[in-house]
This record gives C-alpha cells, sequence and structure tokens, in this order.
C-alpha cells in the first residue's frame, strides 16, 4: 500500500505536540552545552506501534559538552553518533566529545563552499547587508529551498544513513547537526517515515526545537548573543532560526512532487528495501 503525505489540519499540531511531550520516559534532562536534546520515543506509527523509548535521540552539536553532559549522554548506551555539520561547522565550533564506545559518523549534509558568503553577513554584516540579504521574505525563502536540496541531492548520505541504522548494534543512536533543527530534524522526519509515523507527529516533535531552553543560541562575530543583539538584526535573522511549519512542508511537498509518495521516494530515491524498512521498525517500534 502506498503510504503518501496527508495535509495536516493546523489544529492537529498542538494536539500531537502535547502528547509527544508526554511520551518521554521521565524528566527531560538539564543539560548546559548541549542544546536541543530530546527522545523521540513515544510517537506512534501508523501500525499502532509507538517509537521505543532510549533508542533514538536528537539534538544540536556535542561540542560544548560539559562533564556532567557527557556523564548522563553516557548512560544513554549510544552506539551511533550522526554528526550532520560540515567541515566550515566543525571549524567554528568544534568537534564532538568523544563517548567510549561510541561510533562518531560525520556525514555532511551541506557543502561549507555553498553559500560561505551568505553565512558571512549572518555572522559579520552591518544592518544594511542584513536587510539586502534576508528582508523581504528573503530568509525564510532561502530556508525553504536548503530544505527542498536536503530531499532532492542529499538522497546518497540519507540511504546510507537508513542503511547504518539498521545494522547491529547501531542503536540507540543520536542525531545533530549544528542547532538540531534543520538536518537533523529532516533526517529523523526521514526516519519517521520510513517507520510509518504520522505526519502530523513529525511536524510536532519538529516544532518542539523552538523551545525556548531548546533555542540555538545566535552569536554574531563581535561576540555579542541574546539581549546584546540589535532587535532588528534578529528579527532578520529569526527566519535562519527558527523551526517553522512551511520548511518541513516544502520537504514534504518536494518527495510528492519528485518521487509521488513516501514509499517511492524510500524504495527509489533512498534504495530502502521493504526488508530494511522492517528492520528498522523490529529495531525502533514497540507495542507497549
Amino acid at each position: 500500500m502506498t503510504q503518501q503525505l496527508p495535509k495536516t489540519p493546523a489544529t492537529d499540531t498542538e494536539t500531537v505536540s502535547g502528547a509527544a511531550r508526554g511520551a518521554a520516559t521521565g524528566a527531560e534532562p538539564a543539560l548546559t552545552g548541549v542544546r536541543n536534546f530530546r527522545d523521540v520515543g513515544g510517537l506512534q506509527a501508523a501500525d499502532g506501534r509507538r517509537v521505543r523509548p532510549g533508542k533514538l535521540f536528537r539534538s544540536g552539536h556535542l561540542a560544548h559538552t560539559t562533564d556532567q553532559d557527557a556523564a548522563f549522554l553516557a548512560t544513554l548506551g549510544l552506539h551511533t553518533i550522526f554528526d550532520f555539520r560540515n567541515s566550515d561547522d566543525i571549524k567554528l565550533e568544534g568537534p564532538d566529545v568523544e563517548l567510549p564506545g561510541v561510533r562518531n559518523v560525520n556525514m555532511p549534509l551541506s557543502d561549507p563552499a555553498h553559500g560561505a558568503d551568505f553565512w558571512h553577513t549572518v555572522r559579520d554584516g552591518d544592518l544594511t547587508a542584513l536587510r539586502d540579504a534576508l528582508g523581504d521574505g528573503k530568509g525564510a525563502q532561502r530556508m525553504v529551498t536548503a530544505y527542498r536540496q536536503l530531499i532532492l541531492d542529499r538522497t546518497a548520505q540519507h540511504s546510507r544513513m537508513l542503511e547504518l541504522l539498521a545494522e547491529e548494534p547501531a542503536v540507540p543512536a543520536l542525531l545533530h547537526c549544528a542547532a538540531g533543527k534543520d538536518r537533523a530534524g529532516t533526517s529523523m522526519a526521514i526516519i519517521l517515515l520510513a517507520l510509518g509515523v504520522d505526519r502530523a507527529a513529525i511536524e510536532a516533535d519538529y516544532l518542539e526545537s523552538n523551545a525556548a531552553h531548546r533555542r540555538y543560541k545566535v552569536q554574531r562575530g563581535d561576540g555579542a548573543t541574546g539581549a546584546a543583539i540589535d532587535p532588528e538584526i534578529m528579527q532578520l535573522l529569526s527566519p535562519l532560526f527558527e523551526a517553522r511549519l512551511e520548511y518541513l512542508t516544502a520537504a514534504f511537498d518536494t518527495i510528492e512532487e519528485r518521487w509521488g509518495s513516501v514509499d517511492r521516494y524510500l524504495s527509489e530515491g533512498l534504495g530502502c528495501t521493504e526488508e530494511r524498512r522492517a528492520r528498522l521498525r523490529e529495531l525502533l517500534l514497540t507495542d507497549d
């Protein structure tokens, strides 16, 4: 049966968001150096099963992990960390913390040469330059284009990700990029689609990245952050650092436009066979 991507009524998102938060086992950890961390366990799949808690995690980068953070991460029994940052990201923020017994897989989902001048403007540009680059909806449109490209241009990487996750022992696994929102968010959405998770639940989990304690800490080239940044600059930058439903919708729409259905995207675009999907469901779903 072909899996489609149904349009989601706006009212569903708030309802599922509360369910996603309530599905977590235990209190959410208060990590100091890691932003946007969460377990996606509890999200319901189409066959009535749920994503198994303690198997799939997502976060922002791990470069600023404190000793206390590392001690918590060590309790998760992680086997694999997928780092979707490119070389420029890693140069800026630093490499991931190394955890004993964990395989770190660096799988860049963006080219450091692509848009280098743009990101220099974001970090160091003056107000006029930022207005030119991001004003009049250009910031949001850039993000929509980026999400489309993540689907169209990164099929090899996403195929390899699903292949690795189906291997033993690859899970528990943690996925992250810089903010844990765009590259990690799209990649997690693909995994959840392969598991048959409802689109509304995927969207709700994606939007959790907007919680104040999860937001990426924007820092300008002069060291300014938070309230020290000009409010107009923050307003111009906001499309880049917010999780907006229109961005993830662009990814879903691209799947439909290019492949016609999720099943064809997974099988033809990503080479994810039904056998592999069954293996992923076996590893990552539970009847409990």
